[in-house]
C-alpha cells in the first residue's frame, strides 16, 4: 500500500489533467486536419496544408503578439522587481498588507477591469479630458486603440504575476548573506548584483513564464483597448472559431501559437542557464 500512495496521490490531478487537458488537445490536433465546413460537415482528411496557410495569413498577428508579450514581460519586470524587493526587505511586519494590495485588483473580473481602463483612456474620459481641457495635450491626442493601450492593459492584468514569484524569491534571500558582503566592502550595487540577484532569478524565471504566456495569448486587452492595428493572434482565434466557424483554420492556429510559445520558453531556459536557476533556488 505504501509503493502506491504516491500514485494514489497524484491520481485525481493526474485524471484532472487528463480530461480537461490532453483529451480537448487531442481533439483539437484533429480538428486542425480536416476539411470541410458548418453547412456540410468537417471530414478528417489529414490536411496539414491547413498548419502552412494560417501562418503564412496571419504571420503578421504572430509576430505583433510576440512582440507584445515580449514588451510587456520586460515593462513587468522593470516594475515589479523594485515593488517585491520593498516588500520582502522594508516591508516589516505590514507585509501581508502590501501583498493584499497587490492581489486586490483579482477580486475584481479580468474583463471589467480592462473596461474600466477603456473608461480611464476614453478621449473625453477622466484622464484626458481634464487635460485637454487645460490645453495640456493636443485636442486630437488619443490613448486608446494604440499599442501602449494594448501594452498597458496587458502589464496591468499580469504584473501581479511577476511580483509574487519575485517576492518570493528575494524572501528567501537571507540578510545575513548581504550583510556579509558589506562587511567584506562590496558596494551596495555589487551586493546587489552578485548576491541578492542570482538568488532572485528563479522568482524572475518563474515571473516570466507566468506572464509571458498568458500576455502572448491574450485577446481581451486587445479587443477591448485596441484597435485594428493592434489585433493579436489570440482575437483570430476567436474570431475564427465563434465568428467565421472555421474550426480547422482556429485549432491550426492555436497550436502553431502553442509550439511558438514552447520554443521560446525553451530557448530563454537555455539562454538563462536552467541549471543555475535550479542551483539558486536550493540554496
Amino acid at each position: 500500500m505504501k509503493r502506491l500512495a504516491p500514485y494514489l496521490l497524484i491520481l485525481p490531478g493526474g485524471l484532472w489533467l487528463l480530461i480537461f487537458l490532453v483529451v480537448p488537445m487531442v481533439f483539437m490536433a484533429s480538428v486542425s486536419t480536416q476539411e470541410g465546413d458548418m453547412l456540410n460537415g468537417f471530414v478528417q482528411t489529414f490536411n496539414l496544408s491547413t498548419y502552412g496557410d494560417a501562418l503564412a495569413q496571419y504571420r503578421t498577428q504572430f509576430l505583433r503578439s510576440a512582440g507584445y508579450g515580449l514588451m510587456g514581460t520586460a515593462v513587468s519586470i522593470a516594475l515589479a522587481y523594485p515593488m517585491a524587493y520593498w516588500i520582502a526587505f522594508k516591508g516589516g511586519a505590514r507585509k501581508s498588507t502590501y501583498l493584499l494590495l497587490v492581489l486586490l485588483p483579482f477580486f475584481v473580473s479580468f474583463v471589467l477591469r480592462t473596461v474600466s481602463w477603456k473608461f480611464l483612456l476614453a478621449d473625453d474620459g477622466m484622464l484626458l479630458a481634464p487635460l485637454k481641457s487645460m490645453s495640456l495635450v493636443p485636442g486630437d491626442f488619443h490613448v486608446l486603440q494604440t499599442t501602449v493601450a494594448v501594452i498597458g492593459g496587458l502589464v496591468y492584468n499580469y504584473l501581479p504575476f511577476m511580483i509574487l514569484p519575485i517576492y518570493v524569491a528575494l524572501e528567501r534571500v537571507d540578510p545575513r548573506v548581504v550583510e556579509a558582503a558589506q562587511d567584506l566592502y562590496a558596494p551596495r550595487r555589487e551586493a546587489f548584483t552578485k548576491v541578492v540577484l542570482p538568488l532572485s532569478l528563479p522568482g524572475v524565471f518563474a515571473g516570466v513564464l507566468m506572464t509571458f504566456v498568458p500576455m502572448t495569448a491574450d485577446y481581451v486587452n486587445a479587443g477591448i483597448l485596441g484597435g485594428p492595428e493592434n489585433t493579436m493572434i489570440g482575437n483570430i482565434i476567436q474570431t475564427e472559431y465563434l465568428t467565421n466557424s472555421d474550426y480547422p483554420t482556429a485549432a491550426a492556429l492555436s497550436f502553431t501559437l502553442m509550439a511558438a510559445m514552447l520554443i521560446g520558453i525553451f530557448a530563454y531556459a537555455r539562454a538563462l542557464g536552467t541549471e543555475n536557476v535550479l542551483e539558486a533556488a536550493a540554496r
